[in-house]
């Protein structure tokens, strides 16, 4: 009985040791750029919340100068551009539409995010998605270069 207690706790220690030896997977990606997509995530809550205060300066202030917006099938080109042409939607005293992240994700390298979610009308419904690129700026925060709505797209 005493040979067979060996045995098994020989067994026992022998597969610990080898697990114990076996090399770890690396860390998922997600994990790894989770702070950055969260960073990224309130980046765009506060891009949106523009909208919201009716704050049109500070909607520009996150665009970058070579940014790309999508209007159809038409580009609109440059800061100044973009800005002059969402103008009209910080008129009145209400949003006409809104938006929120649903996703936002990062690049391992950090230097690129996206962004993509809902673009809601006035009463709450539901009429599109917005996707947006973004760029980490050497002196630190994000700016947007790229904005492409579509129609509501399926989860």
């Amino acid at each position: 009985m005493r040979a067979q207690q060996q045995t098994t706790y020989l067994l026992g220690f022998f597969l610990a040791s080898m697990l114990t030896a076996l090399p770890l997977p690396a860390a998922e990606p997600e994990a790894a750029e989770a702070p950055l997509a969260e960073q990224l995530r309130a980046v765009e809550t506060a891009f949106a919340k523009t909208m919201a205060d009716r704050d049109h300066a500070a909607f520009a202030a996150f665009l970058a100068a070579e940014t790309i917006f999508f209007a159809g099938n038409r580009e609109l080109r440059g800061k100044e551009a973009v800005a002059a042409a969402w103008r009209p939607f910080f008129d009145g005293e209400e949003a006409p539409f809104s938006w929120q992240p649903e996703v936002a994700s990062v690049l391992d390298s950090g230097q690129l995010g996206l962004t993509s979610g809902p673009v809601l009308d006035a009463a709450g419904i539901r009429v599109g998605t917005f996707n947006s690129v973004w760029r980490k700026k050497p002196e630190g925060g994000w700016e947007i270069v790229f904005d492409k709505g579509c129609p509501p797209c399926g989860g």
